[in-house]
Formats: C-alpha cells, structure tokens, sequence
C-alpha cells in the first residue's frame, strides 16, 4: 500500500517535464502486435499500467526488452495469451483484440467487467470485429472472435476510444478499405494512427469523426516517441491553480487541454503558450461550471482535479458527469478534508470554503487519488492519501517528485 503524505504548501513555482501519454503509449504497445519488425517506444513513463501491458505482452510470445530509456518490442511469433488474469487486470488489454485477430485468424479474451468509475462493456469493439468478417462466440465468461478480416464500413453507437483504437489496429491488416464513422477524436487516437502509418499503415481521417484503413499486407517496424500526457499536464495546471505561483508545464500542448484552459481562464487562472510548453500563473477566483464530454469537450479525467480547485474557489461551482455514472466517488474523501459538496446523481455542487483541514482520505481511482493531493496541497496540516490499489502510479509518473521539485510538500512512503 503507498501512502502520500502532504502538507499545505506555498504557491508552485518552477517547470515540471510532462510524462509520455499513458493512454497512447498502451495501445501503441498493443500495435506492436501487428508486425514482426522490432518496435522502439522512446520515453515510456514509469507506470504499472505500462509494465502490467509488457507482462502480458510477453505472456503472448512477444520480446520485450528496455535499452538506453526505450521500450524494443518484437512480436516475431506470438498467440493469444494463455493466463486469463494477465488481461483481466487492466482494461487496456482489450487492445490486444485486434491486433491479434489481424495477425492469427483468431483472438480469445476473457470479458471484462465493471470498474469502479463505471461499466465499460466492448459490445462495440465487437460489433466492429463482425462488420469486418470477425465470427464471434461467447464461452465460460470469455470471447472468441476468429476468421480472415475484410474491409466494412462501420457505425460506432458512441465514440468509443477503444473501441476506435481497436478497429483501426485490426484493419490495417484487413483487405480492402475500412471506413469508421462517429469515431472517437482524441489525440491519443491521431498518434496510434500515425504510429502504424509510420509502420506502412494507410490510414486518413484520424482525429475526424470518419476514419478510413486502406488494408496491407504487412507492416514492419519502426521507432515512435509517443505525445505528452494531456491529462498529467491538466492535473499539474489544476495544481498551480489551486495554489496560485507559476509553473512551466515543458510538452504540454494547447491544441490537447482547450476545454481545461479554457475554464482555468474563467476561474482567472493566466494560461500563456510557449514553445517550450504551458505556462500557468496565478490562483483560481471564480466558480465555474464543468460538463464532461467526449473529445473535444471537457475531459472526465480532470473533473477530479478540477473539483479539488473548486474547493477553495470562492463561490458555487457545478459539475455535471456525463461520461461515467459513478465517478463522483472522490467527493466524499474530498468532504473529510472540509469540503463543502452536494452530490445528486450525476450533478455536484461545490462551495469554496477558505479553509481546508488535513485528515486521512482514499485514493478510490486514479484520478480521485490525484485530486486528493491537489486537496492537500493547499489543506491545513497534514493529509494523508492512502492508495491500497496502487491506482495513482498506473497514471501518473513519479507525482509525488514532480510536485516536490517546485515546492509541494509531499513524500510517499511503500
């Protein structure tokens, strides 16, 4: 169990090197699949979820090897993982769907189940695997999908990230043209395109709500430095919000955080654009309203965060969830600091208060776990975060040192 101690600590001021993106780096993992060429990820972060991905990479017969700070991945024969809790510990491991089925004819994974922010089914992973030829077959709580893929247009229900990522991945190898519309536009998604295009996919539209595959026969493989962590970025934005000082963010991008900037703006946060990446200046004055969205809109893995700034906001800010129905979990931990929230259903009100006491609160997912240190950054006294299912390293590189190096008062201990 890891326990972050935190202290309330004086304005942030300094620069903190933005992390490669977690949620791009694992599916471009999972891409490495679909060549017997070697595969150079540059940069990976040092997170759980990273290594948890290369253990079940390596449980499908694929190399895994780290030289000179790189991730060299080389599936030159591999199958279908033989240990079904390898891919139930994460739910990125659904990735491994596609590649699987485009390389061997055939791919089994056990069905995932919920997690605690909500349910995440892959009924539309699947629904694509069939549009593309994919017979599917349920059995003894897993799926089977098998057959040689061919081009389809496919009509996603929702813009599902991985249900995105997964499609692209399996028609690169697909014969003929592959068309996917109401296609989920992050960025995470345009760098896995580019990344297989660099490996001689043909993909275009990646980023649009149309995405199209021109199917090959083959991909070989190449070297990849992934993009910076948009979500690593807008938790450390929130934490000089919540703060005040002046932090250079170095790689965060503007064209990947617009919706968190421009609420930060609102709340009287300065946002400046540089070369060299965001600088963020100043604390949050004014309330603001939140309405999560799918991509472009404002992201659900910085409503957390943003709700840790709220508290000591001046004013009422509003939070509407509409991505997960139960990701308001943080608020109650948040309320042992002193927080004055009100949560019905997918809505929570939050009143500023000035003052925020230190107590011993749980880390109940990733990102409840970052807003909780952003909390105790500015509480009075000590904060204790404890994180029995180790849900903040699978996010978030070394927090603890980043924070700690432009003046937060924070250690972490096991």
């Amino acid at each position: 169990m890891a326990h972050y101690a935190v202290r309330e600590s004086p304005p942030l001021r300094g620069e903190i090197s933005i992390s490669t993106s977690k949620n791009a780096v694992l599916p471009i993992m999972c891409g490495a699949l679909l060549t017997s060429g070697d595969v150079c990820i540059r940069r990976p972060p040092a997170l759980s979820d990273v290594d948890t991905l290369c253990s079940l990479l390596a449980a499908c017969g694929c190399r895994v090897a780290r030289e000179d700070g790189a991730l060299i991945l080389t599936a030159e024969s591999f199958r279908n993982p033989q240990d079904e809790e390898d891919v139930r510990k994460m739910r990125a491991s659904v990735l491994v769907l596609g590649p699987l089925l485009a390389r061997l004819g055939e791919a089994r994974i056990p069905l995932p189940g919920g997690c605690a922010i909500g349910q995440r089914p892959i009924d539309q992973h699947l629904k694509g695997m069939s549009a593309l030829g994919a017979r599917v077959q349920f059995d003894h709580g897993g799926v089977t999908l098998s057959g040689r893929l061919r081009g389809a247009t496919i009509y996603l229900d929702m813009p599902s990230v991985g249900a995105t990522e997964n499609l692209i991945m399996a028609a690169t190898l697909a014969e003929g043209t592959t068309r996917i519309e109401n296609a989920a536009k992050e960025p995470e998604i345009v760098d896995l395109a580019a990344f297989l295009c660099s490996m001689g996919a043909r993909i275009c539209g990646a980023g649009t709500s149309t995405v199209c595959i021109e199917g090959v026969p083959s991909l070989h493989g190449t070297s990849w430095q992934p993009i910076a962590d948009r979500i690593e970025a807008g938790t450390m934005a929130c934490a000089c919000a919540i703060t005040g000082g002046e932090l250079l963010l170095r790689g965060a991008r503007a064209d990947h955080l617009r919706s968190l900037l421009f609420k930060l703006s609102e709340a009287g946060v300065h946002i400046k654009d540089t070369p060299g990446g965001l600088i963020v200046l100043g604390r949050a004055k004014q309330p603001f309203e939140i309405r999560t969205m799918v991509y472009p809109g404002f992201p659900t893995d910085l409503q957390a965060p943003m709700m840790a700034v709220a508290c000591k906001t001046p004013g009422t800010s509003v939070f509407l969830e509409t991505i997960f129905e139960n990701r308001f979990m943080h608020a109650a931990e948040l309320q042992r600091l002193g927080a004055h929230i009100r949560v019905e259903n997918r809505v929570a009100v939050v009143e500023g208060t000035r003052y925020l006491t230190g107590a011993s609160v749980q880390a109940t997912d990733l990102r409840a776990g970052a807003a909780l240190i952003l909390a105790g950054l500015c509480a009075e006294g000590e904060t204790i975060v404890e994180d029995a299912g180790g849900h903040i390293t699978r996010g978030y590189d070394h927090i603890e040192k980043k924070l700690a190096l432009v003046g937060g008062c924070i250690s972490r201990t096991a």
